[in-house]
């Protein structure tokens, strides 16, 4: 018995002509947020807000950075400006002479350092050995 499997999932259905329903319901919006401001401020005093949201609502409904919809990026800058930040800074102690090609900075990050790993335990090949044999002793254990 086969079975008829649906592709093409992510593209939406085009409804109202070229245009998807979201992309629909951003040019009217931002047709009908630049009427009202055409009515309220007149043509030389809005028009510099009318420009500044019929292009924000153009660059919803047509610019696609990365071949994502541009909502996303408005959405992670949003989230960037508002949310707490977190800085770390780890000063390294190594007392190895950097190269002259690449000269260490003070107080820098090496590859491999961050947040989850300021208390690390370095393993050897006999606490892995160890670590290997208890693994192996639980798991007969669970079998028995």
């Amino acid at each position: 018995m086969q079975f008829k499997v649906p592709q093409f999932l992510e593209i939406e259905d085009k409804i109202f002509g070229p245009f998807t329903f979201r992309q629909f319901a951003y040019l009217a919006g931002g047709a009908g947020l630049c009427f009202v401001l055409y009515k309220w401020l007149g043509l030389w005093g809005g028009s510099i807000p009318i420009i500044l949201i019929a292009s924000f609502s153009g660059a919803l409904t047509f610019y696609r950075p990365n071949n994502k919809p541009f909502i996303n990026m408005v959405e992670a800058s949003f989230k960037y400006f508002t949310q707490n930040k977190l800085y770390i800074w780890k000063k390294n102690i190594d007392k190895i002479t950097p190269s002259p090609a690449f000269p260490k900075v003070e107080g820098a990050l090496s590859f491999g350092e961050g947040v989850g790993e300021v208390n690390r335990m370095k393993l050897n090949s006999s606490k892995l050995r160890d670590l290997a044999w208890s693994l192996d002793v639980l798991d007969l254990q669970k079998k028995e």
